[in-house]
């Protein structure tokens, strides 16, 4: 996944100037999970069901980034497994064992975003690559 924060507002980056050294903060840290709670979490998401038509969605989007005359070049098989994870994921933190269509869309930009370039010209803003997601949803049919 790649997810871009943007800069911060000119109050937040002063602070960020004249802050303590980053390292520091991250030290002092309080875990907000323990080791095994973490990988409880990840068990539980491994549980979430894709259903059929789930999966055929994903595979659709997939088949249709590979299509696209406006992409170089489409998704990949590990994209769409990245893609499933996340989609597992984000229904299980939205406190259901099953991905609806929603869930996979939430993450289809922060999955894959970063893996599309147009057919023509450089890779772009995240607001082009952000319409070239919005043109994979767009072109496939939600089930």
């Amino acid at each position: 996944m790649c997810i871009e924060l943007g800069y911060p507002d000119p109050r937040a980056e002063r602070a960020l100037l004249e802050g303590i050294d980053r390292r520091e903060m991250v030290a002092g840290l309080q875990p907000c999970l323990q080791p095994a709670e973490l990988v409880e979490l990840q068990q539980r998401v491994r549980e979430v069901r894709c259903s059929p038509a789930i999966l055929d969605y994903l595979q659709n989007l997939l088949t249709f980034s590979r299509r696209s005359p406006l992409l170089a070049e489409g998704l990949s098989p590990r994209a769409g497994l990245g893609l499933a994870q996340a989609a597992r994921a984000w229904a299980l933190l939205d406190g259901r064992n099953h991905v609806l269509p929603d869930d996979v869309q939430a993450v289809l930009g922060a999955v894959a975003g970063h893996r599309l370039r147009p057919a023509k010209g450089s890779a772009g803003s995240h607001r082009a690559r952000a319409e070239l997601v919005a043109g994979i949803v767009k072109g496939v049919s939600v089930p």
